[in-house]
């Protein structure tokens, strides 16, 4: 089994507790905003205890705006297929393509016989889900005629297509024995196992049975891309899979990746601290040493001419982290010629003046500046990403800013209660005691600990040992985020306050202009401070 090159993707694993229902939906929302790519829930609707599925993705998908989201996967017995098909593209058109098709051929058949069910056993579920998965995909086709297919299971008698979805929709099947999985070879797109069914040193021999059944069928095996549910812990000793700190989990999933062509990671757990953990310190590692080792294979697959200065590279179609000519913009495109360094051209987002508070939290001319950047010098790509990356956690962190001052808009016209906006904002990244930047040195010094197995250290002391000249600066971040935690502190006890006086929403409101005020500087002027000693020192 190979690397088959597919984009990686991070997600989360939720689980649908009623109980819970709405702490589900932040962690979901969470999911978006620590940067992961995609929210799945698990599927039992015969669990009474269990949220609906399908009822909390769509929630999910209406509350956030990037993230993929996908049962994981979907009870077929239990979800007739033209029904199940006409759902998926609904969301799928409302959440602007963000949907994906987890989907199970059935388990627990007691369970489901008594909501109403099929009674199946494993050989004829895996018939019933063939045949759902052809009344699934002619569901979508809206330019075939009429839908008809007289299975054993599924009959679908003259039904009209459509919707059609707003894009291709993937069918990944959860499998493990090999009528399931020759299954997944011959028609789906992905193969979605979990960790704690199929270990890592098992993978092998259930891929050779999707790669023999997708070549039968005409495929390639990289036409099935490859997802993992798993689960592990931060507090053990790096020995076992996924036991141990964040470098153990990055290197294990890296080899992976680049071994087991797995491309996609899961989360199974509810844990919002290990969610933030995994997107800021595992996944970026993963990336970063998936990427430089395509790299390396990439260089020793040219010739010697085209590796060397000014040499072409190898014609056809090469997808690599490009930074434009012209734009700046990092983005996966088609290139015929080598990847050069260049002048910076990652743009720190400029302060655009605007206060709503009367308040002044510090004296911003105070600030100090860091040494002038050499004119001359030129970034590679990955230096280049370096301070790209910096850009990226902010906007996050910005984002959550506008999420709070949705929430204060609610508390204030009555839609939302106090408890509840508190404990949507206790879950957010700038929460956390190691918030904006002390959330970024640990997971980029990670990231940088593990490419580089050097000690793990955060960045702070990192950019004062590289350049000395940047230890006024560095000084003056950190003090700036002490403020602004104080600043936190006061936008929770404004709602706290309101709950005694519920007229005195001005309070609040003042607390997240001030919050706002601060934390928009500051972001901006760490990035215009140190963008450019990131690229340079990273």
């Amino acid at each position: 089994m190979a690397d088959h090159g597919h984009d990686l993707m991070f997600g989360t694993f939720l689980t649908p507790a009623a109980q819970q229902a709405e702490r589900v939906v932040e962690l979901g929302q969470l999911t978006e905003q620590v940067g992961l790519d995609l929210v799945t829930a698990q599927d039992h609707p015969y669990q009474s205890r269990f949220l609906d599925t399908w009822t909390l993705l769509s929630v999910i998908a209406a509350r956030t705006s990037t993230v993929l989201v996908s049962p994981n996967v979907a009870n077929l017995p239990l979800r007739p297929p033209a029904v199940l098909a006409r759902s998926v593209a609904s969301l799928d058109l409302l959440s602007g393509g963000r949907v994906e098709l987890g989907l199970g051929a059935g388990a627990f058949w007691d369970a489901i016989a008594a909501v109403g069910g099929p009674r199946l056993d494993a050989p004829r579920g895996v018939d019933a889900l063939e045949e759902g998965i052809r009344v699934i995909r002619a569901m979508w086709d809206t330019t075939s005629s009429p839908v008809r297919v007289d299975g054993e299971h599924h009959r679908v008698v003259g039904a009209h297509p459509g919707p059609a979805p707003a894009h291709d929709v993937a069918i990944w099947l959860g499998a493990y024995k090999k009528r399931m999985l020759a299954l997944t070879g011959r028609v789906a797109d992905g193969w979605l196992p979990s960790s704690a069914y199929a270990a890592p040193d098992t993978l092998p021999a259930l891929h050779q049975i999707i790669d023999e059944a997708a070549v039968a069928a005409g495929r390639r095996p990289g036409d099935v891309r490859r997802l993992y549910n798993i689960q592990g812990t931060f507090a053990g000793r790096g020995t076992g899979f996924l036991n141990g700190p964040a470098g153990t989990w990055a290197e294990q999933l890296a080899e992976l990746a680049l071994e087991q062509g797995i491309s996609v990671f899961i989360l199974a757990g509810d844990d919002p601290d290990v969610i933030r953990r995994y997107a800021a310190e595992v996944a970026p590692a993963v990336r970063e040493l998936v990427e430089h080792e395509r790299a390396r294979q990439s260089r020793d697959e040219r010739s010697p001419a085209e590796q060397a200065p000014g040499g072409q590279a190898a014609t056809g179609r090469i997808t690599d982290d490009i930074i434009g000519e012209s734009t700046g913009e990092r983005a996966p495109r088609p290139v015929t010629a080598v990847v050069r360094t260049g002048a910076l051209r990652v743009t720190p987002t400029p302060d655009d003046g605007v206060r709503l508070s009367d308040v002044r939290v510090w004296d911003e001319s105070a600030r100090p500046t860091g040494p002038a950047p050499d004119p001359e010098r030129r970034y590679t790509p990955h230096e280049q990403a370096a301070g790209q990356h910096l850009v990226d956690v902010h906007d996050h962190l910005r984002q959550e800013l506008r999420e709070i001052r949705r929430l204060v808009e609610k508390v204030t016209a009555g839609t939302m209660d106090v408890g509840a906006a508190r404990s949507h904002i206790n879950t957010m990244t700038m929460r956390q005691n190691n918030w904006t930047l002390g959330a970024y040195c640990e997971s980029y010094c990670r990231v940088v600990t593990t490419h580089h197995t050097i000690e793990d250290q955060s960045l702070f002391p990192r950019l004062r040992r590289a350049d000395p000249a940047l230890a006024p600066v560095v000084d003056r971040l950190e003090a700036e985020h002490r403020a602004i935690h104080d600043v936190l502190d006061g936008v929770d006890r404004a709602l706290v306050a309101l709950v005694g006086e519920p007229g005195g929403t001005q309070a609040l409101r003042d607390a997240v202009d001030l919050l706002t005020d601060t934390l928009l500087s500051h972001l901006s002027y760490e990035e215009r401070e140190l963008v450019e000693p990131l690229a340079r020192l990273g």
